[in-house]
């Protein structure tokens, strides 16, 4: 589905947790996250240190959207 919505015209972000999947399927911006279970978090980190680590992914996100990439690219 991501490489549909970028031939559209419209960047994609690929947030993922496994990257060799990501880069199998062809997604071209692709952000590591944390877990399986929590791709955007970590129940175990203190409150104030998960929503460092929530910021950095959606901050690493925004940056991938807004970068031109002519290949396969792993941000973060």
């Amino acid at each position: 589905m991501v490489k549909e919505i970028e031939r559209a015209g419209i960047p994609v972000v690929h947030v993922c947790t496994v990257v060799p999947i990501s880069l199998t399927v062809g997604a071209n911006r692709i952000v590591p996250a944390v877990a399986i279970p929590h791709p955007l978090g970590n129940p175990a980190l203190e409150r104030l240190e998960e929503k460092k680590l929530r910021r950095k992914i959606v901050e690493q996100s925004l940056k991938a959207l807004q970068t031109e990439v002519d290949k396969q690219t792993v941000f973060g």
